[in-house]
């Protein structure tokens, strides 16, 4: 018979020395010393992890159900040059929280410098940690009922961020289309894409 208890550890089953800052920049660095409880029994050696300090962060997905058609957003992601044969990647609207807990007024800032879209209806999607084994970041994603039949493709940003953001109305098909060949590879938008895929007769049925 298979056994169905599962050990439930807390985060009062870890130990962890004071943090120790090794770099601030445009990102910042902690270094992570620990022990933790394990599964057999006992406490575990210490554990040393160089830890990337994001910070949260929203993604918003502009979508209008009468014409099926959505928002994305393109614009160059260094990190992406390693591996792929263009680092300019299609996108969900995104931006840090920068401590702030008023995620869905981050969402409509976000919106408005990176889009020019001013959003009013906002539904929660879900929210996600990038890649617990090295960073805190948190992700938390919207879908925006909205209307696109106004807004022109443009280029949008901050140039004091030094963004250079291009705006894509495109198809539900099309993005999916894209997603499923693997051009649309980035976490936030394959995830908001495929929520959207789950959810979009109710949203069209609203």
């Amino acid at each position: 018979m298979t056994d169905k208890v599962i050990a439930k550890f807390t985060k009062n089953d870890v130990t962890i020395a004071p943090v120790k800052n090794l770099y601030s920049g445009f990102f910042k660095i902690n270094l992570y010393q620990f022990e933790h409880a394990l599964f057999a029994g006992g406490q575990s050696a210490t554990i040393s992890r160089e830890i990337l300090e994001r910070g949260d962060a929203v993604a918003v997905l502009p979508y209008e159900p009468h014409s099926d058609n959505l928002l994305l957003i393109e614009q160059i992601r260094i990190g992406a040059i390693k591996s792929k044969q263009s680092p300019w990647l299609l996108e969900c609207i995104a931006g840090m929280t920068d401590g702030c807990t008023d995620y869905e007024a981050v969402v409509k800032r976000e919106a408005l410098e990176e889009a020019g879209l001013e959003l009013q209806e906002l539904e929660f999607m879900l929210s996600y940690l990038s890649s617990p084994g090295g960073t805190t970041e948190r992700l938390h994603l919207y879908l925006a009922v909205t209307d696109l039949s106004q807004l022109q493709s443009g280029v949008y940003g901050l140039e004091t961020e030094g963004e250079d953001i291009k705006t894509h109305i495109i198809s539900f098909n099309e993005a999916m289309a894209r997603l499923a060949s693997g051009e649309i590879d980035n976490a936030a938008t394959v995830i908001s894409l495929q929520w959207l895929a789950l959810n979009r007769e109710r949203i069209m049925n609203k």
